[in-house]
């Protein structure tokens, strides 16, 4: 069996999408499937153009060509023509749910247009029960049985950090700077928070503006650090310091930020909105996403350190339950149905 993997969205610095296909590419080959990774570095992966010209054009061809008996459409969108078999991982469906603000050809063409392609799929892949039964309720007239849920993996960076006391100041925020993860709850939050300061790392959007100017207003502008990408390894020395990670999402179909930091034993609060409860499963707080109350409350004992002792304990089982070995296993079985049934 070889598995054709879709990564244009690995090229350049990778984000959610991008870190569970490095992930998952290495972790297949530990379980003996023969991947091959696809993807074209001159094409920007964030151009609207570009990503169709590679979806469309490009990734059939190349899968063709490296004579794959199955394609892994694993960034969510899936060509007209596909040429062999189609496993389709669909992380969530924000663009019919919280993206009523981007441009409605890119609404369509992730929303409405990638629907009608998922009906063809051989098998549909999903991040969480959260987004299962949100996919299932959109395309309704689809068999249930063959979707499947596949948490992705965290990285064994994240797994092996060595985790430090945390620092008391620090919030940290991972994630696109969008208007659907909510940093201004935590901005609100800040001005009751002495000597906090939050650092919010991941690309930014228009709304990043909306959040500084709030934090402006407040007279904390001073202690919100918009850092963008950074390095790995600026990133791994956060998870290990910061006094709390936090999620505070209007809508997420999965939460990786949720799930590397209780792998990375570090004390998390999420929301209560979208796969971020699922996640959590009780081994993180859990609140009222637009609560600043709640969010004041639990930012304060975090960063007093009372929770560092519970991330440390639940750690082990958050380790085994989203380490990349048992997403493949998983993903692998998936591959095999979907040839069994051609």
């Amino acid at each position: 069996m070889r598995v054709a993997l879709d990564a244009q969205l690995a090229v350049g610095t990778a984000t959610g999408i991008g870190e569970y296909v490095l992930g998952l590419g290495a972790a297949l080959r530990a379980q003996g499937v023969d991947v091959v990774e696809l993807s074209e570095p001159s094409l920007d992966p964030w151009r609207f153009d570009r990503r169709v010209v590679w979806d469309q054009v490009l990734l059939p061809q190349r899968t063709r060509a490296c004579g794959a008996d199955l394609l892994h459409a694993a960034s969510g969108t899936v060509p007209l023509r596909p040429g062999v078999p189609v496993v389709v991982t669909v992380h969530d469906v924000a663009w019919l749910r919280v993206q009523a603000h981007a441009r409605p050809y890119a609404r369509y063409y992730f929303g409405r247009f990638s629907l009608e392609r998922y009906r063809r799929a051989a098998r549909i892949v999903v991040d969480s029960e959260f987004s299962r039964g949100e996919l299932l309720g959109v395309l309704a007239d689809v068999d249930a049985s063959l979707v499947s849920v596949v948490y992705p993996g965290v990285s064994s960076d994240f797994c092996s950090l060595e985790r430090q006391a945390g620092d008391g100041r620090t919030i940290l925020a991972v994630g696109t700077v969008e208007r659907r993860k909510n940093l201004e709850v935590l901005v609100r939050a800040l001005p009751h928070l002495e000597g906090a300061r939050i650092v919010s790392v991941g690309p930014p959007t228009p709304y990043q503006r909306e959040c500084a100017a709030l934090a402006e207003s407040l007279g904390v502008s001073d202690r919100i650090e918009f850092r963008g990408y950074v390095a790995r390894a600026e990133l791994l020395a956060l998870y290990a310091s910061a006094g709390s990670v936090a999620v505070p999402s209007h809508y997420e179909g999965f939460g990786y930020a949720a799930a590397q930091a209780l792998c990375a034993g570090a004390p998390c609060i999420v929301a209560d909105r979208g796969a971020l409860p699922e996640v959590a499963r009780g081994d993180a707080r859990v609140l009222g996403a637009d609560d600043v109350g709640a969010w004041i409350a639990a930012l304060r004992a975090q960063l007093a350190g009372e929770d560092d002792a519970r991330a440390a304990g639940v750690r082990a089982a958050a380790i085994e339950r989203f380490a990349w070995p048992a997403g493949a296993r998983a993903m692998r079985d998936v591959y095999e149905g979907a040839l069994a049934t051609r």
